[in-house]
């Protein structure tokens, strides 16, 4: 009798505990999403009549975006090493704070292209909020924030991510940002890429429609369909090699 007290009890741990931790979600949805090829790889696409490329290798990276117009090609480099700004193949010297604009700038893009490969940088700190129901399917909701050192200049953003329970893959995420006046953003899937077996995604960008909300509700309101159209990201054109 006292055995079977003591595995009722055990079983009953076990059944509280959560199947996953935060830091296992985000490593299964990597893996099967195919994104662990990047670590070494090249990637390529094009975003807002911008093109973009991507060079990781254990670590280091390369970042690029090259703008063109009629008579100027605009190269936009960030790497282990910096940023750079070349104009026709020329250098050009940048303020610091201009430096700062433009590697946000090209670093958001990259990011937010291979999510969520990037959330396992050193920087980022996550937490498993539970699970919740958007639409009749249920989700892990991880909040994602960030360590003031190796956070960049938008160390204090928030952002939420729902992981699909079923196959742990990407489907939503939102963020809270600070920069130029602050707002809020939710992201919903609108096209799924596979390009050599890893997942790409476009999104809707939505709003609500005053950032007055609580934030860590934003799955609800977009459930109730009271979020705002913003814009579509999507990316074009995508190419990966491995090396």
């Amino acid at each position: 009798m006292q055995y079977l007290k003591y595995l009722a009890v055990f079983l009953a741990i076990l059944s509280c505990k959560p199947e996953y931790t935060a830091q296992e979600i985000v490593d299964i949805s990597i893996k099967n999403a195919g994104l662990e090829v990047l670590n070494n790889s090249e990637l390529t696409f094009n975003f807002r009549n911008k093109s973009y490329a991507a060079l990781r290798n254990d670590g280091n990276y390369n970042y690029s975006r090259v703008a063109k117009t009629d008579s100027t090609v605009t190269n936009d480099v960030l790497s282990n090493n910096g940023f750079r700004r070349f104009i026709n193949g020329e250098e050009v010297e940048l303020t610091d704070k201009r430096v700062n604009q433009l590697s946000n700038s090209v670093n958001s893009v990259h990011y937010f292209s291979v999510l969520p490969y990037g959330l396992n940088d050193n920087a980022v700190k996550k937490k498993l909020l539970g699970t919740v129901s958007i639409k009749g399917v249920d989700y892990y909701k991880i909040e994602v924030t960030f360590n003031k050192e190796g956070g960049g200049d938008d160390f204090d953003d928030v952002f939420l991510y729902w992981f699909n329970k079923e196959t742990l893959l990407l489907d939503y995420l939102a963020y809270k940002y600070h920069t130029s006046g602050g707002g809020i953003r939710f992201r919903d899937i609108k096209k799924e890429h596979k390009v050599n077996g890893t997942r790409f995604l476009d999104y809707q960008n939505l709003k609500p429609k005053t950032i007055d909300i609580d934030f860590y509700q934003i799955d609800k309101l977009y459930e109730e369909g009271s979020l705002l159209k913003v814009s579509d990201i999507e990316l074009v054109n995508i190419q990966l090699s491995s090396k």
